[in-house]
């Protein structure tokens, strides 16, 4: 008998605040994912230390790190913030470089601002860290939504436009698991 694995999807929001639009967009994403897919956002950015090399990782950074392992796919959704990715997502990426726990990891990466850029110089700044870290993805792995905060009404995204754009995240995301 051929038993199938449970796909588990991770989300990782670059933003602390409690009312984010970037955890709205990973909670909107999680509920377009088929019914047999778990997915779950890593809580605790904002408990993980500084990066240092040699330093040894805290209860936090093995959480973390845990939760990438136990994922077949991690979706990461981060506002700009002085053109590039928050410092607490930059830092929690940092503690995956020396151990390659993101290598060949499907990824898909998405910004969000309010503003008519869409937060792009965060997305390049993303892509960037995780083709370094070595991650899996595609041309189609990245999403920019601009004019973010016209787009979720009652906690969720509301718009068909940006709805549609975040379903073919999942199908890619999904397409790179299989692939």
């Amino acid at each position: 008998m051929l038993v199938m694995k449970r796909i588990h999807i991770l989300g990782i929001s670059g933003s602390l605040r409690a009312d984010s639009t970037n955890t709205i967009i990973l909670k909107t994403l999680g509920s377009l994912l088929p019914s047999d897919i778990t997915f779950e956002i890593f809580e605790g950015l904002d408990e993980i230390p500084h990066f240092g090399p040699g330093l040894l990782d805290t209860e936090t950074v093995a959480r973390l790190k845990t939760a990438i392992a136990q994922a077949d796919a991690i979706v990461i959704c981060t506002p700009e913030y002085a053109f590039g990715v928050p410092g607490t997502l930059k830092n929690a990426l940092d503690w995956t470089v020396g151990t390659g726990d993101l290598n060949d990891k499907p990824v898909s990466a998405i910004s969000a601002s309010p503003l008519n850029s869409g937060g792009n110089n965060a997305l390049a700044s993303l892509l960037l860290t995780l083709t370094a870290l070595g991650t899996k993805k595609n041309e189609a792995s990245a999403l920019s939504i601009p004019n973010v905060k016209g787009k979720i009404a009652d906690g969720r995204v509301a718009d068909a436009h940006t709805l549609n754009e975040l379903r073919l995240q999942c199908a890619n995301l999904l397409g790179l698991i299989d692939g």
